[in-house]
């Protein structure tokens, strides 16, 4: 479970970054909130903060029961994978917004993955119970 608490407080950290780096993009924009549009650096850059909440309101959870039900290095290291692909993501939407693929792709597959063995593990669970 240590690990899996690891790598979530390291998402929590990594999205902590992603936050700064928004507010950095705001100072250098001109930007005066609440304007969210104006200057494309600045979108982008909220775009990748957005994206990952939307993305990390699944995977913590997902992460968290699937440590409950199997190997924390499997869990671990789909988490690390996460870790990753949202760095890449930041990298490329930063630069190139069209070349985010591969570090969605990076982000979301092992979410879903954490998802599905969370659903198994319940319900394997919820099975081996009522022997």
């Amino acid at each position: 479970m240590q690990y899996a608490e690891l790598v979530a407080m390291i998402a929590v950290l990594q999205f902590f970054f992603f936050t700064v780096k928004t507010g950095q993009a705001r100072g250098k924009s001109g930007l005066k909130a609440p304007a969210m549009t104006g200057d494309d650096a600045f979108e982008r850059m909220y775009r990748v903060q957005m994206n990952t909440l939307e993305v990390l309101a699944m995977f913590i959870p997902a992460l968290f029961i699937a440590s409950n039900y199997w190997s924390p290095l499997l869990v671990s290291g789909l988490g690390t994978v996460y870790l990753l692909g949202r760095f890449i993501y930041w990298r490329a939407y930063v630069l190139a917004p069209e070349k985010r693929k591969l570090g969605f792709i990076l982000s979301i597959f092992p979410t879903l993955i954490l998802i599905l063995l969370s659903i198994v593990g319940i319900v394997m669970s919820l099975v081996g119970s009522q022997d």
